[in-house]
C-alpha cells in the first residue's frame, strides 16, 4: 500500500495549520475525502441532478440509475443477500433509531430485555433507553473486562430467553476494541433475539460480510469511510424489514393513499420517504470504489501497524495513560496526560498543526467506567504515516514540558 500516493489524492491534507503542515488524526470522527469522491458528487450536480423514481425524462432516469446503482454497490460491499436489504439513511444514528423506533417498539413489552454494552456510542445507547422506556422492557448491560474487552461468558450470562434485541458496536470509538460480534450474534439467536451491529467504526477499516456475521441489522455512515456527510445505510434482513412499520411518512414510501388510510411499499422504499440523499449516495458509491481499489485488508493491516506503533511511542511518555487493550484494536489510541485536561492537550497539539479529538466522544457512561471526565484521541486512517505519529509524540512531549513548567 503506497501511502504517499494515497495522500496525494486528498486535497485537504496539503495545507498548513498554525504555520505547520497538517497532521490529521481525527478520522474516527470524520475521514477526509479523496478527489474521486469530491468529483463524483460535483459531477452529479453538474450533469445528472434530478429527482429519482419519479420523472421519465433523461436526467431523472440518470439520477435514478446512479442512486439505485449506489444501493447495489453498498449491498455488494457488505455482501448482503439482496439490494432490497439496504436502506439509505442520514447515517449510523438515523439507522439505529429506525431499528429502535420501529422494530424494538413492536416486539418488546413488559419483562422483555434489550442488551447493550457500556462502551456504546450514545447513538447506540439512547435509542435503546427510549425503546425500553416506551415498551416497559429492561435495558441490560454486558459488563466489561478490566481492559475494556467483552467476555463471551458474560454475554452468555446477560442474554436470556427474555432478550429481544442485542445491540453492540463492532469497534469502540474510544477503546479501539474489536468486539466478537459474530459469536455474540450466535448467542443472541440461540435465545431468540435479533443482533444489531453499530458498524460506524468498523466499516471504514475492515472487510465486512453481514451474511457471515449473521447479524440482523448493520448500520454505518459514509463520512467515516471517505464519503460525504449526511448519508449512511442500514442493512436489515429482508424478511424483518418487511415486517417493520415506517417511522417517517410522506412521498415515495407509499403504495396507496386514501383520505383515511394508506399502505406502504416493501422495503427499502417504505423507509425512504421524501426526496432521498441522492448526491450522498453517489458519493458513498465512489468512496466504496476508492476503498476497494486499495483493499480493505491492506487498510486494516496499515492501521493496526500505526495503532501499535502509536501505543508503543505514547506508552514511553511518562504521565500518559492509554485506554483499551494493547492488542486487537482498530486504528486509534485514546489517552490522557497527567494533570492536563484533554481539551488543553488538544489545543496545544493543534497549535503545532496536529489535529486530535478531545472530550467524552459521545460515550459518557464509558468515561465514568474509565473514571475520567474526558480523554484525548488520535485516530488513524489509510492516509496516515509513522511520521504523523512521530509529530504527535513530539508535540505531546512539548505539551507536557510546557504544562509541567506552568504547573510547577
Amino acid at each position: 500500500m503506497n501511502v504517499n500516493a494515497i495522500r496525494e489524492q486528498f486535497p485537504i491534507l496539503h495545507q498548513e495549520v498554525n504555520g505547520h503542515p497538517l497532521v490529521y488524526l481525527d478520522s474516527a470522527a470524520t475521514s477526509q475525502k479523496p478527489r474521486s469522491v469530491i468529483d463524483a458528487v460535483k459531477r452529479y450536480y453538474e450533469w445528472d441532478n434530478a429527482n429519482v423514481h419519479r420523472g421519465v425524462h433523461t436526467l431523472g432516469s440518470r439520477a435514478t440509475d446512479a442512486y439505485e446503482g449506489a444501493r447495489s454497490k453498498v449491498a455488494a460491499f457488505l455482501n448482503a443477500a439482496s439490494e432490497e436489504e439496504i436502506v439509505f439513511t442520514r447515517g449510523t444514528t438515523t439507522a439505529l433509531n429506525l431499528v429502535a423506533g420501529s422494530y424494538a417498539r413492536s416486539v418488546c413489552g413488559e419483562g422483555d430485555e434489550i442488551v447493550i454494552t457500556p462502551m456504546e456510542h450514545h447513538s447506540n445507547l439512547i435509542p435503546w433507553q427510549q425503546a425500553a422506556k416506551a415498551t416497559g422492557a429492561t435495558l441490560k448491560y454486558i459488563p466489561l473486562q478490566p481492559d475494556g474487552t467483552i467476555s463471551l461468558a458474560d454475554v452468555e450470562a446477560t442474554v436470556t430467553e427474555r432478550t429481544k434485541v442485542v445491540a453492540v458496536t463492532y469497534a469502540s470509538n474510544v477503546l479501539g476494541v474489536i468486539n466478537p460480534v459474530k459469536q455474540i450474534a450466535e448467542i443472541a439467536h440461540r435465545n431468540g433475539a435479533v443482533m444489531v451491529i453499530d458498524g460506524a467504526q468498523s466499516t471504514p477499516h475492515m472487510k465486512v460480510d453481514v451474511q457471515e456475521l449473521d447479524c440482523d441489522f448493520y448500520a454505518f455512515s459514509a463520512h467515516k469511510m471517505c464519503g460525504p456527510t449526511g448519508v449512511g445505510a442500514l442493512y436489515g434482513k429482508k424478511a424483518i424489514l418487511n415486517r417493520m412499520e415506517p417511522i417517517e411518512f410522506g412521498g415515495e414510501m407509499i403504495d396507496f393513499v386514501d383520505l383515511y388510510e394508506s399502505t406502504w411499499k416493501d422495503a427499502p422504499s417504505r423507509f425512504e420517504g421524501g426526496t432521498p440523499i441522492i448526491a450522498g449516495a453517489v458519493g458513498l458509491a465512489a468512496a466504496i470504489d476508492f476503498l476497494q481499489e486499495i483493499g480493505l485488508e491492506h487498510i486494516h493491516q496499515h492501521e493496526q501497524h500505526l495503532a501499535a506503533y502509536a501505543y508503543e511511542q505514547l506508552s514511553a511518555i511518562e504521565g500518559v495513560t492509554i485506554y483499551g487493550p494493547k492488542e486487537g484494536r482498530v486504528g486509534l489510541v485514546t489517552f490522557n496526560l497527567d494533570d492536563v485536561h484533554p481539551h488543553d492537550v488538544a489545543t496545544a497539539l493543534d497549535s503545532e498543526g496536529v489535529a486530535v479529538r478531545a472530550g467524552h466522544h459521545c460515550c459518557q457512561p464509558l468515561m465514568r467506567w474509565l473514571n475520567v471526565s474526558a480523554t484525548a484521541r488520535a485516530s488513524f486512517y489509510l492516509y496516515n504515516t509513522e511520521a504523523d505519529v512521530d509529530r504527535l509524540v513530539g508535540s505531546l512531549h512539548r505539551t507536557k514540558e510546557f504544562f509541567g513548567h506552568a504547573i510547577g
